[in-house]
């Protein structure tokens, strides 16, 4: 099949050209290996094909518009369409589109993104961040995690300190230092994951670990003592870092009690060792905060970022360095033999650079925390009174509500019955992008989101959530 019969490039970048949708998905199940994807079931039923996209809509080849609600992949935090970033891209690529950051050399857009990131991170009682270390990806940069975690303890005269605890469906990426440090099963089956050295604990989930009688701060606080007992089990002498994602994104929306990162703050003091806040989904706005850590009442030495620092124009990734673990490495280190091609980017910087200064201009973050936050939680609430719908929780501009088969025993749905990709369906076939996740769907708008934009979101999650009910009724699901 010749490709150039069925569509030729500037075809593909016209809002309102025609698109001939079969053809786009012959040569897409022919020649494209979609990430986390049956390809087998994808040449079946054949991709979506989206095509253009302005503020928190996306539009398909057939003409559909759709409600983003999950912001891409959780990253459109400024919307789409904005010419801002689309000319910072430009103006960078025709002043200098590449240079490397290797071999003592630097490039000012990455230079001044480091300088910016660190005005931007709170600092936290002795604990500051004026370091970055730049990649292209969220996986990346925890990969990059790793090397630092391992050479911090090696320069201190402590190799032995190998051990990074993580927690059961946690998501930290998909390579395979990535993938080892999340504790996703279905990832872990497949590559003989996770890598020596990386195990993990149970997640912060009240809604299903919540014992009869017991509150949110009680659980929270037994839940943070996993980690203790994980640490009195292995040694305390040979674990390293813990890692962990304010909120778990992919693992659901996971939004831990008010107890849970005090402790575990506590427990890392007590034991020595280096926290790391993975912030790819939850910094640059999406919790009502440039970062997460400070409003959880963490203290970590090194924070994870990617996806909202570009708006997810371009790729660009991270670390933030907290100055116990720099210094350590700029003093003792010599050369740290661990980057990336792609490391400080000068177009990607520079898109970022772009990104925050509209963020700051628009004051996206404030309006999350003040305004838009608050409204969206006080509407999702309002989900709880349906019937298929176990509970329901916001953070920030983050949501996620749990289908459940009985509301008052919390008896869910059979795993195979795949109520949560049933809902998923009919939020596709109404004009909506809601995740499933199991049998919980969630959201996470872009930050531009108006008051009237959230109402048409509600009203179709409504929708779907009924569709959904009737279909479970029609079945014979429900008791």
């Amino acid at each position: 099949m010749n490709s150039s019969t069925l569509i030729s490039p500037p075809a593909m970048i016209r809002r309102n050209q025609h698109h001939d949708t079969k053809s786009v998905q012959a040569l897409d199940s022919a020649h494209f290996i979609h990430p986390f994807t049956d390809h087998g079931d994808l040449a079946t039923r054949g991709s979506r094909v989206m095509t253009h996209a302005e503020g928190i809509y996306v539009w398909d080849s057939e003409g559909k518009k759709v409600l983003d609600a999950m912001s891409g992949l959780w990253c459109v935090n400024a919307g789409y369409a904005r010419k801002e970033l689309a000319d910072a891209a430009h103006n960078q690529m025709m002043t200098l589109p590449y240079y490397n950051a290797f071999f003592q050399t630097t490039n000012l857009p990455a230079v001044q993104l480091a300088t910016k990131l660190a005005s931007l991170a709170p600092k936290v009682g002795d604990r500051s961040f004026e370091h970055v270390f730049y990649s292209s990806s969220g996986s990346e940069s925890n990969d990059t995690n790793v090397r630092l975690v391992r050479r911090y303890w090696d320069l201190l005269g402590q190799p032995q300190r190998k051990v990074i605890i993580g927690r059961v469906n946690g998501y930290h990426g998909s390579t395979m230092a990535a993938a080892s440090l999340g504790g996703m099963s279905g990832m872990h089956a497949q590559g003989d994951l996770p890598i020596p050295n990386i195990t993990h604990i149970g997640q912060p989930y009240f809604f299903d670990d919540g014992l009869p009688g017991e509150t949110e701060a009680q659980f929270g606080l037994r839940a943070a003592g996993w980690l203790e007992a994980k640490i009195l089990e292995i040694g305390a002498d040979k674990v390293a870092a813990f890692i962990g994602e304010p909120v778990q994104g992919a693992g659901g929306v996971i939004i831990p009690p008010a107890t849970y990162w005090p402790e575990i703050q506590r427990i890392v003091d007590k034991y020595g060792i280096l926290l790391i806040s993975d912030e790819v989904i939850c910094a640059f706005g999406r919790l009502g905060a440039w970062f997460a850590y400070e409003q959880f009442g963490m203290k970590p030495d090194l924070v994870t970022f990617a996806k909202g620092v570009t708006s997810g124009y371009i790729p660009l990734g991270g670390v933030m360095v907290g100055n116990r673990v720099a210094k350590v490495l700029i003093e003792k280190g010599g050369d740290f033999n661990h980057g990336y091609t792609y490391s400080g980017h000068p177009v990607a910087c520079a898109v970022a650079l772009a990104n925050l200064e509209l963020m700051e201009r628009e004051h996206l973050v404030q309006r999350v925390h003040d305004d838009i936050g608050p409204y969206l939680a006080s509407r999702f609430a309002e989900l709880k009174q349906h019937p298929l719908v176990g509970d329901a929780q916001t953070c920030g501009f983050v949501a996620g509500l749990v289908l459940v088969k009985n509301k008052a025993t919390k008896e869910r749905f059979a795993e195979e019955l795949g109520v949560g990709m049933v809902c998923r369906g009919h939020c596709f076939g109404n004009g909506l992008i809601m995740r499933a996740v199991g049998d919980r769907m969630i959201i996470a708008p872009p930050l531009v989101m108006t008051h009237a934009q959230i109402d048409e979101m509600m009203t179709l999650i409504v929708k779907c959530l009924d569709l959904t009910h009737a279909d479970a009724r029609k079945n014979g699901w429900l008791a």
